[in-house]
This record gives C-alpha cells, sequence and structure tokens, in this order.
C-alpha cells in the first residue's frame, strides 16, 4: 500500500495522535511521518485527503470532541529529543564513544582484544586471531567498536534517529531487547561470511533498527515510527553502494556488508514479529 497524498501538514510538536486514532477506527488507512522537522499525514488515496483535512479542522475549532486516547493503545510517542525518554539509546552511544576512545586513543591491544568477536593478537606486522571459548560476551560487543570520526559520528546520529524513537515506543526493556538480538545477528552474520577478521560497528544495529521501524508500522499502524520514504531510500542506496564496492573504492575502507544486512533483515523480521503480536493484542481487547 502506497502511502503519496499529503493530507496533513503540522509542527512537530503538536500531539495529532488522538486524530490519528479516530482516523484508523473510521478505517481511513493512513501513515505520519516527520519529515524537516513536520509531522507530515499521508493518505492512499486522493479522495481521503479532504476528509482528513476537514475533521483536523472541526476537530481544532472545537466542533469535533475527540478524546485524548490512553498511551497504551496509541503507542503516543512524546515529540522533541529528549535523553531521559531515550536512556538505552543514549546508554549504546555513549559506549561505543567509549569503544571508539580505546581506538582514537591508541589504548593497550589487548583492551581493544576485549571486545571483538574473534580475539586477536599482533606481532610486528601480522596480526593472528585465535579462538576463545566461553566468552559470549564477543557476540555483542564488535557494535561498540568503531575505527574513525566519520564511522562513531555516521552511527550515533542514526543510532538516536532511528533508536530514541523505537524506544519512546516500545519502552527501554524492549529497545534493549532489539540491540541484543539486531547486534547478535549482524556480527554473528559478518564472521560468518567474512571470517576472522577486526570488524566492528553500530552500522548493523542502524540498519536493523531501519528494518523494524519500516516493517513494524505495516502491521501496527498506530506506531509512528516508520521512516519518510526519502530516508528509506537513502540508507538502501547506501547499502547498495557499499555492496557493489563503491563506497570502498571512494576510500572509506573496507565495510562489513554482511553485518548490514543481518542487521537490516532481522529488525524487518522483528518488526513483523512485534507488530503482529500488537495487532492481535488489540484486537482481542
Amino acid at each position: 500500500m502506497s502511502f503519496k497524498y499529503t493530507a496533513l501538514s503540522v509542527d512537530v510538536a503538536e500531539d495529532i495522535l488522538p486524530l490519528s486514532a479516530v482516523l484508523h477506527q473510521r478505517g481511513l488507512a493512513h501513515r505520519i511521518f516527520e519529515e524537516n522537522g513536520r509531522q507530515v499525514l499521508k493518505v492512499n488515496e486522493e479522495g481521503r485527503v479532504a476528509e482528513v483535512e476537514s475533521l483536523y479542522r472541526a476537530w481544532r475549532s472545537g466542533e469535533v470532541k475527540i478524546e485524548r486516547v490512553a498511551q497504551r493503545k496509541t503507542g503516543a510517542v512524546s515529540h522533541g529529543v529528549s535523553w531521559r525518554r531515550a536512556p538505552v539509546t543514549l546508554g549504546l552511544i555513549l559506549l561505543s564513544v567509549c569503544g571508539f576512545g580505546l581506538v582514537y586513543l591508541h589504548a593497550p591491544m589487548e583492551w581493544l582484544a576485549q571486545l571483538t568477536y574473534t580475539p586477536f593478537m599482533i606481532s610486528g606486522d601480522h596480526i593472528s586471531f585465535y579462538e576463545s571459548p566461553g566468552e559470549y560476551w564477543r557476540y555483542i560487543t564488535p557494535a561498540f567498536i568503531h575505527f574513525g570520526w566519520l564511522h562513531i559520528v555516521f552511527n550515533s546520529l542514526w543510532l538516536w534517529d532511528l533508536g530514541s524513537k523505537v524506544e519512546r515506543v516500545m519502552g527501554g526493556l524492549n529497545m534493549l531487547l532489539l540491540f541484543l538480538v539486531i547486534a547478535l545477528v549482524s556480527n554473528v552474520a559478518q564472521f560468518v561470511f567474512g571470517g576472522p577478521s577486526l570488524f566492528g560497528g553500530m552500522s548493523g544495529v542502524v540498519y536493523g533498527l531501519l528494518g523494524f521501524s519500516w516493517v513494524g508500522p505495516i502491521l501496527q499502524p498506530r506506531w509512528p515510527i516508520q521512516p519518510a520514504p526519502g530516508i528509506m531510500l537513502f540508507m538502501v542506496g547506501w547499502l547498495l553502494a557499499c555492496i557493489f564496492g563503491i563506497v570502498e573504492v571512494l576510500g572509506f575502507g573496507a565495510i562489513a556488508n554482511a553485518a548490514h544486512v543481518g542487521g537490516l533483515l532481522s529488525g524487518a523480521a522483528l518488526g513483523a514479529a512485534f507488530g503482529l503480536l500488537s495487532r492481535v493484542s488489540d484486537n482481542k481487547d
């Protein structure tokens, strides 16, 4: 279903979730995106635009009363960025900065080797990898390692943009669960397809959150977390540029493509699962 007709564009601080709930009750399919600091409500039929506009004007003028729906039922998101509303996402960013610090400040290699998927030793110009059974944290911790300024800045910005929205809708515990599963899948995928190597970064998790944010609202439309089509186009385009080696040719270094794809697919699967469970729960209520 394509939502390409803009019915409403309001300030990002305005709470239009009660209006959205009424539209869903009337069977009017729609999506809410954030574009350039504004909330944009789009519908899939041009003929429904006037209906939305009319209801919105009547609501704002007081002609129509719309009761505020409980947050549990609407999946309400408090707009505006605040670390208090997304502490897990902020914590992941801070841990990523610490991981970047180990690389940037040239910390002892033994410290960095505690975070990599496969332990390693450096002797002169030679790097050797070895097995270390039982160190299960290594399935997760490569996500915190970042190898350059562009790497950490790019990932942190996207992690905050996507993760904070997901966390405000799903809650901190679910956000932590999403991170653990996506990081696990993306890191394992990179090891399986790339073999022992020094890889790291939150990119796989970022793509996982992208997949979750795109698929989840398709099954549970009351989650206002779906990225704008332009963002999806950019992120998928960047992924393809990485896969086909364009980014590496431009001098960005080796890219952990398997981690990106694994993250995207696992996030989409989680979005489908969570969205379906939420939809079933709503129907039972």
